[in-house]
């Protein structure tokens, strides 16, 4: 049985080029830092998470809910052809979802007032118009996009296959590196050409990360999203 389940939709991911030497203090054991085409990423991910399940269990008040996290891109040494990422920090509205993520998977998860909205309300298979999220006590930071373009699957070779399609996570512990599996379809998804990112990057994320807040995104992206499956972590070897 998998650990969780759930729908993760309307992704909006903001992707920047970086500096290596800002992330290998964060690379976990084990790991190295996976590039595209020689440039080195982080991408902002916000999304919903809907239909959750713990060990298959529904779980009051936890079924629908918000997550936006900072990420980058690594490989694992004992198969450079698995693609994967490790967290900076996430953020859920949700109290207990730190303590049990950070415990069982050692990620950085926080819990802050969060909210969304998407345009048109009556979601479908061809995406929404309009995504957007907030988060902060007072809702301060927001990621928000215009989507007017045909969904597809990202051409191979692309940026946009890159971005999206990782089916590994690993999280820097303070003894070992945990890994664990990540199951989904491949995603429709387009470029963005319409979107604002009002974030405090350095507040949020840490002061490294500040520079982000004046950077302009190399890539914006929307995925329609799909059922997601995520496994028991286990040790990194």
């Amino acid at each position: 049985m998998e650990f969780l389940s759930a729908h993760w939709k309307h992704l909006l991911l903001a992707n920047y080029v970086v500096d290596p030497g800002l992330l290998e203090p964060l690379v976990p054991a084990k790991t190295k830092l996976d590039f595209f085409r020689g440039d080195c990423y982080v991408s902002l991910v916000a999304f919903l998470f809907d239909h959750t399940r713990i060990l298959g269990i529904p779980v009051p008040f936890h079924r629908r809910f918000e997550e936006v996290n900072l990420r980058f891109y690594v490989v694992p040494d004992r198969d450079r052809s698995l693609r994967a990422v490790t967290f900076i920090r996430e953020i859920v509205p949700k109290s207990a979802i730190p303590l049990i993520a950070n415990n069982l998977f050692n990620e950085n998860y926080v819990a802050t007032p969060m909210s969304h909205r998407f345009e048109p309300q009556q979601e479908n298979e061809n995406g929404v118009k309009q995504a957007d999220y907030r988060w902060g006590k007072n809702l301060e930071h927001r990621i928000v996009a215009n989507i007017d373009r045909a969904l597809e699957l990202p051409p191979p070779g692309s940026l946009g296959e890159f971005i999206t399609e990782h089916y590994w996570g690993y999280a820097k512990g303070p003894k070992r590196t945990l890994e664990y599996r990540v199951k989904h379809p491949q995603w429709i998804s387009c470029l963005v050409d319409d979107y604002q990112i009002d974030v405090d990057f350095a507040e949020v994320y840490g002061k490294k990360f500040g520079f982000l807040r004046d950077l302009k995104p190399a890539n914006f992206l929307y995925a329609l999203g799909s059922p997601v499956t995520v496994s028991f972590p286990g040790t990194l070897v």
